[in-house]
């Protein structure tokens, strides 16, 4: 589906790389389809990207060969919902190709793109408000992170080599909210070691704004948190 460009009014498209293994999480299939609560990780997150009115259209972007998708996120469906098989091997690479999905898609330099981890599983619709709330008039972007609470350790093997300072570091989250036209260069310009979107925007001399997220809005990596996120949505169920 296309989308008829605005030029007056920038939109805002999510863009959820999804062509992961999940290697470190410990399971037979990548992580993203792995059941939480009952239904895949991505299914909740999806849901919650759902709920977010001023996402012009959700992009999924899968991995060539994916045949889970569909099967794993059935209510992901209706006009703003996209998916593309153009994965990558990096996380970088995925969502450059993602981004080139979009503009044959009709999204403008000038419009928002929010990378959203698809193993963000307990994000909320609310968070991602605040982070638009916070980047529309904005002239970089920005991301959800939080500021480190926990002593941090450099390591050297399995011992302490040194105790690193934590004062003004954050924890980078997702969302991470830019213009098209400013992350599509930069990204090309980082290359594929990039980790995020703000890594390769910091790289092309620019500052995102910093939004404070939540604890909540951690990422499914280890076998242990899928147990944390199953107890988390449990009990959010509960309070409905």
């Amino acid at each position: 589906m296309m989308v008829a460009p605005d030029a007056s009014m920038p939109r805002c498209f999510a863009l959820v790389p999804c062509a992961g293994t999940g290697s470190r999480a410990g399971g037979s299939a990548p992580k993203q389809y792995a059941s939480v609560a009952g239904r895949s990780v991505v299914a909740h997150t999806l849901a919650a990207l759902a709920e977010v009115d001023r996402l012009a259209a959700t992009l999924v972007v899968l991995a060539p060969g994916d045949e889970r998708f569909e099967g794993c996120a059935p209510g992901f469906i209706g006009a703003r919902a996209w998916v593309a098989r153009s994965g990558g091997a990096s996380r970088a690479e995925t969502v450059a190709n993602g981004l080139a999905e979009l503009r044959e898609r009709g999204a403008q330099a000038h419009d928002w793109v929010l990378v959203h981890d698809a193993a963000r599983c307990l994000i909320r619709a609310a968070w991602v408000e605040r982070l638009i709330d916070a980047c529309m008039a904005d002239e970089v972007g920005g991301l959800l992170a939080l500021p480190v609470a926990d002593t941090l350790k450099q390591a050297q093997g399995d011992r302490v080599a040194a105790t690193v300072d934590r004062q003004a570091k954050w924890a980078a989250q997702t969302p991470q909210m830019f213009r098209l036209g400013l992350l599509e260069p930069a990204l090309r310009a980082a290359g594929a070691a990039v980790t995020d979107e703000s890594s390769a925007v910091e790289a092309a001399g620019h500052a995102p704004k910093l939004v404070p997220g939540e604890f909540e809005n951690f990422k499914l990596t280890w076998p242990g948190d899928f147990a944390l996120a199953e107890r988390l949505l449990a009990t959010r169920e509960t309070r409905r």
